[in-house]
């Protein structure tokens, strides 16, 4: 694909007996906001460290921006755009909000003022404005998700791996995360999101992979997805499936009207 940001190829890794990732290849567009979903022990987040050089994968390639950086150092992909949340949420307790994100900031800025100005301006996009200056052991769930993407945030990434940004977060703490996600796609960044709420995969995702036993079964718009057998039969299951086919008809007609 011309336009793509991140292409992987072939990418396979075991652990001892374990195929946790088999010959998966996909492309990330430019400017997109793609899902890859799957169930628990699927193979996702390995399949995240191993696009941004937390693993090495055993074969395989991954190509971002046009370069080869198979089993580059996670630093060097971040200082060429590339960065990744993590599932759990490990803050600097002691320090305040503005202080964490600032952590991200001195990826390219070694002055302090500069780095903590920064740090101000990436909190107002995800909404932490008020709590800049309260310790990080302060924070809700929802409040040390927001940090973990704004320290994302702040290093200026191009490409944005995001690994389950709204896991432990209730109702109403998802709808307010979904626009801001929205809104850093729709800023220029290209968003690849781990994700096992469906309602955000279908309101957000353009195109979203589903991986299943370390390997892609199905692939396509979240409607099309959802439709296909092998994902009911491997990872939905029938109920769930028809909830979803529900979501996707409701978001349609929302966005129609």
């Amino acid at each position: 694909m011309a336009d793509s940001l991140l292409s992987i190829q072939g990418l396979s890794r075991a652990f001892g007996g374990l195929q946790a990732v088999q010959k998966v290849s996909l492309e990330v567009p430019r400017g997109s906001l793609t899902a890859l979903i799957g169930p628990n022990g699927a193979g996702k987040t390995t399949l995240f460290a191993l696009m941004s050089g937390f693993l090495k994968p055993d074969s395989g390639s991954v190509v971002f921006d046009g370069q080869d950086i198979t089993g580059r150092a996670p630093h060097l992909n971040a200082r060429q755009g590339m960065t990744r949340t993590f599932q759990i949420v490990q803050p600097f307790a002691t320090q305040t909000v503005r202080e964490n994100i600032a952590v991200g900031a001195h990826l390219h800025l070694k002055d302090r003022c500069s780095a903590l100005s920064q740090a101000e301006e990436v909190a107002a996009r995800v909404g932490l404005t008020a709590l800049l200056d309260k310790p990080a052991s302060d924070l809700t769930v929802a409040g040390r998700k927001r940090l973990e993407l704004a320290r994302a945030l702040a290093t200026r990434p191009r490409l944005l791996l995001l690994d389950e940004v709204l896991a432990g977060l209730n109702p109403q703490e998802i709808a307010e995360m979904i626009p801001v996600v929205r809104g850093i796609a729709q800023s220029g960044i290209t968003v690849l999101m781990i994700e096992h709420v469906m309602q955000a995969v279908m309101n957000l995702a353009e195109h979203v992979w589903v991986l299943a036993q370390g390997q892609l079964i199905a692939q396509g718009t979240p409607s099309v997805v959802t439709a296909d057998e092998k994902v009911v039969e491997a990872y939905l299951g029938h109920g769930t499936a028809a909830r979803l086919r529900a979501a996707a008809l409701a978001a349609t007609s929302g966005a129609s009207s």
